[in-house]
């Protein structure tokens, strides 16, 4: 009696219609940390979603077959972790178990100021790639390494873990777990599973050893949403950049829990939008088809976007509020080079959040930080053989690139559409590359002027969003 009581109470609790459940179909459980109930946590089944109670117990009631059962880690906590997988989740298996428990740790660093190291397209396809991979995860290691123990430091995946070769996932989590950090994944085109008669089937393997397509976190005054919006067409390698419904009317619960002062992170695999005015008019594989109803819901909130897929990085900014990033790839041309298609070296992102502040940079792999962008002399572009050229290749609207001749300002480099001088070369060299289908990428962030003396000292001086000054200086010959 006590415990239908109890059973009662919660429901009640959490808005349920009595007429409508049955207990035994339920999904109940206690979120505890130390051995005691953490209240306020959100749960959900991936349809639903419920808060903990004051003895952190909370109950779900699917309305129909779901996979997992999960939570949106709260601020000021951390999962487990194994091999750098957070454990916000566990499968649900009926006919064993109704009851799914979960073990939060007090996060032992204050996680309101903390950092997050964003990467994509790894895209392994073979154990000498997990090797080179393994080398460039040192850079990482490196970077982090002085603020360990003092701020909490986690990884953001934007998925092509693996190049259709879902073998590597071992190898891949091995040589990962070298981070010892949380890395919180998303499902890339290339991690996806072909075959199956539907876009379902796609994402299983995935699951299998990451957990849920879609899930939420929280540090300190940010929340963090992964979403998979890679949707398998039931063709070879085919695919369209689209969000589904029950990933929507999920992603309503998740945010109907958030207050509109929160930073929020959106994070998934192809683009939302590569410019400002969408695009209509195509089925498009790098960019999300309905990314209009994801704006929609963003709306109210200071929110960043953070995407891979292309290869090349750029950043988007559509209003005061809102922002994309789109992250080069770890691989570069493909393990064949260490330069993405546009220029960019392969690299990674790095965001410090505090509050409600943001800051970001952008860090090639075995460079240093300042390392921000790349100058050409004269004669190294075919679109302006006379001018100088700078790749600046995580500029967005608030950045400056300007010039100085023997010490003389001259002005501001002019922005154009172009191909990348490297990037070209290297594209063009089909022994190099290997793929017969690799070439550069038309990019926007290159920048042009023309020398007055061609035997002077140039410089090239750019200013970031933040105030960063990164100078290189040019010597014509």
């Amino acid at each position: 009696m006590k415990i239908y009581l109890l059973h009662l109470f919660l429901l009640m609790s959490f808005g349920v219609n009595l007429q409508a459940q049955n207990f035994s179909d339920s999904i109940r459980g206690k979120v505890t940390c130390n051995g005691k109930g953490v209240q306020g946590v959100v749960v959900t089944d991936g349809i639903d979603c419920t808060l903990t109670d004051k003895q952190g117990n909370y109950a779900l009631y699917p309305n129909r077959d779901v996979r997992f059962v999960q939570m949106s880690v709260p601020a000021g906590y951390l999962p487990q972790t194994k091999k750098t997988i957070p454990l916000f989740y566990q499968e649900v298996n009926p006919e064993k178990r109704n009851t799914y428990n979960f073990k939060l740790i007090k996060n032992p660093r204050n996680d309101t100021d903390h950092i997050f190291l964003v990467q994509a397209d790894a895209q392994v396809t073979s154990e000498d790639d997990v090797r080179a991979y393994a080398e460039f995860l040192k850079d990482m290691k490196q970077h982090v390494q002085p603020y360990t123990g003092k701020k909490d430091v986690f990884g953001i995946d934007c998925g092509d873990i693996v190049g259709d070769t879902p073998s590597l996932y071992p190898s891949y989590i091995d040589a990962v777990s070298s981070l010892n950090f949380p890395i919180y994944r998303t499902i890339g085109n290339h991690d996806m599973t072909y075959g199956g008669r539907t876009f379902e089937y796609s994402y299983r393997t995935f699951e299998s050893y990451f957990g849920p397509i879609y899930y939420s976190f929280n540090k300190g005054e940010a929340h963090y949403i992964v979403l998979d919006n890679c949707f398998y067409v039931n063709r070879d390698y085919q695919y369209i950049g689209y969000i589904d419904e029950r990933t929507f009317k999920w992603l309503e619960k998740d945010l109907s829990y958030v207050p509109k002062d929160k930073l929020i992170f959106v994070v998934m695999h192809i683009p939302s939008s590569l410019q400002k005015k969408l695009r209509y008019n195509t089925l498009d594989q790098d960019e999300t088809v309905n990314t209009a109803a994801l704006y929609e819901l963003l709306k109210g909130y200071d929110a960043h976007i953070i995407s891979g897929h292309t290869h090349f990085n750029t950043n988007v900014c559509f209003n005061d509020s809102l922002m994309e990033h789109n992250t080069a790839a770890v691989c570069g041309t493909w393990w064949r080079a260490d330069v993405n298609v546009d220029g960019t070296p392969r690299g990674y992102g790095i965001y410090e959040v505090k509050g409600n502040r943001l800051k970001w940079v952008y860090k090639s792999a075995g460079y240093p930080l300042e390392y921000q962008f790349r100058a050409y002399p004269a004669g190294a572009s075919e679109e302006y053989p006379s001018d100088i050229i700078a790749n600046v290749w995580n500029w967005d609207d608030l950045w400056k690139v300007e010039w100085y001749e023997n010490g003389q300002r001259m002005g501001d480099m002019q922005q154009y559409q172009g191909y990348d001088p490297m990037a070209k070369a290297i594209c063009s060299d089909k022994e190099k590359v290997k793929y017969d289908w690799i070439s550069p990428v038309l990019t926007g962030h290159l920048f042009h002027a023309a020398p007055h003396d061609k035997n002077a000292k140039i410089e090239v001086k750019v200013t970031d969003r933040f105030g960063n000054v990164y100078t290189q200086t040019i010597e014509n010959k």
